[in-house]
């Protein structure tokens, strides 16, 4: 299961890239909770849906250093540059996605901004 989820989260790295919004949520449960440690979670897909839609408007350029899954668990540690205002930052990142039947349940976003690592 564990190399499954890591081809799901990896098609879903695509999307993003892609700023194909619906195609990452196609690989999502309708029940999502995304949650970026120090902010509000956000819950169910419709939420996950306008977040993107307000912060992702370019889409986010990222490198995936390292891929580690087990169980139903999947951790992608990279960097991350989106632009905030009009100004690109870039920020270093561990997400920790959980996976309920093949596809994401629940994220935990680690992100800290380059230069404060």
């Amino acid at each position: 299961m564990s190399d499954q989820n890591k081809a799901t989260l990896e098609q879903e790295n695509a999307a993003i890239r892609a700023g194909d919004h619906e195609g990452f949520l196609s690989h999502c449960q309708e029940d999502l909770v995304w949650t970026t440690v120090g902010q509000d979670s956000l819950k169910g897909k419709p939420a996950v849906r306008e977040w993107m839609r307000q912060n992702y408007i370019d889409p986010p350029r990222f490198t995936v250093a390292e891929l580690i899954a087990e169980g139903d668990l999947v951790a992608a540690l990279g960097t991350i540059q989106v632009e905030i205002d009009g100004v690109g930052a870039t920020h270093s990142y561990c997400d920790v996605w959980r996976f309920r039947q093949g596809k994401m349940a629940e994220l935990r976003a680690f992100v800290v901004p380059e230069g404060k690592n």
